[in-house]
């Protein structure tokens, strides 16, 4: 399902222009949506999930939906609610000691909410195959499902319903949670270090001026760039990453893994090294940066895990994060809510299998 997934996402041009002109897209709208708060105070996460989980719909399902849309709203909030829950003591005891499923209700919840969202992916991929065409693959879908009608009497094919669904659901939960919680992040320390947010909109003024950004200005913008990688290592969203399973026995500088040994790696311990960062617990764009303000590349920043199984959307989420994150800054300013200090904003990450930042609210204020 992996490679299946991979190669059917670059086929559909991940990583490439036509990708590049969805989340272009998609920045007009995010920023029609920002502009209508009117620099009031509010609440950024559903309408960056909407923004952010448009982009795996349009490569997914061949489409997009308006952030009001009930059956997109509900969806974002089942997959939500899945991340928070997950991350909580309730689930993580129950992971430990099954048994005492009859006393906690975390996982319930989870499992209930797995299933609604799999109901999506079965209403989805049935409104697909009545649309199917061949020589037109307009989609992930499209492309599972000309696969399921070749292997139909291979008994031991994994293009199976089930798996279907299964993959929709985990390309929605990681391609959106992760990429959102990482802007939220953003905007949070531009409002805690707003001498960095105006280093960087002064670069977006020199190389852009009024022009949209694409990739190959990324380029040209390092300090930009260098800000973005950093709001990935000190927001760690993901400080134990996911757990993997040894598929043999295996030596690893010396310690024997037997098969089957689940390795959960700590991508904190990296991202955090006093030995690989000069300034390991503090927002500090120079670690990407040389003397010269000439971006550098940092073998220890690895916030999409490593090896064979790192994360499959890891080109998709940068051209994102660089061109959501440019857009906006490009057109607003942020702020907190009137009555908030600098002071009073709170770095501490929120309870959940990712960590987000605490709930707070934003003020995007219009450029002119």
């Amino acid at each position: 399902m992996r490679r299946f997934a991979l190669s059917t996402l670059r086929d559909l041009g991940m990583g490439r222009r036509v990708t590049e002109d969805y989340i272009v897209e998609e920045c007009g709208y995010l920023i029609e949506k920002f502009e209508s708060q009117k620099g009031k105070p509010f609440d950024p996460i559903m309408i960056m999930n909407g923004a952010v989980g448009n982009i795996i719909v349009s490569i997914v399902l061949g489409e997009r939906f308006g952030y009001e849309d009930p059956q997109f709203v509900k969806l974002l909030h089942l997959i939500n609610e899945n991340v928070r829950v997950c991350g909580s003591p309730s689930v993580m005891i129950y992971n430990l000691f099954p048994a005492l499923g009859f006393l906690l209700k975390g996982h319930k919840v989870v499992l209930q909410n797995r299933d609604e969202l799999h109901a999506f992916s079965q209403v989805t991929f049935i409104e697909h195959l009545r649309k199917l065409d061949r020589n037109d693959q307009r989609s992930l879908i499209d492309a599972f499902l000309i696969r399921q009608q070749e292997e139909e009497n291979d008994t031991n094919s994994y293009f199976q319903d089930g798996n279907l669904k299964a993959l929709i659901t985990n390309l929605f939960t990681a391609g959106l949670e992760t990429t959102s919680t990482t802007l939220r992040w953003g905007f949070l320390l531009m409002m805690k270090y707003p001498e960095i947010q105006q280093k960087v909109q002064e670069e977006i003024e020199r190389v852009l001026g009024s022009n949209p950004p694409r990739i190959e200005h990324r380029s040209k913008m390092p300090y930009t760039d260098a800000v973005v990688h950093e709001i990935q290592r000190f927001s760690n969203i993901l400080p134990m990453d996911l757990p993997h399973e040894t598929t043999m026995d295996v030596t690893l500088k010396g310690y024997f893994i037997p098969k089957g040994t689940y390795i959960i790696p700590l991508l904190a311990s990296v991202l955090q090294d006093k030995s690989q960062w000069e300034k390991p617990d503090a927002f500090y764009p120079e670690h990407f940066l040389d003397a010269e303000g000439k971006f550098v590349k940092k073998e220890a920043f690895m916030p999409f895990s490593a090896g064979r199984r790192m994360c499959a959307g890891e080109t998709l989420a940068k051209m994102e994060l660089f061109l959501f994150f440019a857009s906006l800054l490009q057109r607003f300013t942020f702020q907190p809510a009137p009555g908030v200090s600098r002071s009073d904003l709170d770095l501490t990450p929120a309870v959940g299998f990712t960590t987000p930042p605490m709930p707070h609210e934003i003020c995007a204020v219009p450029r002119s």
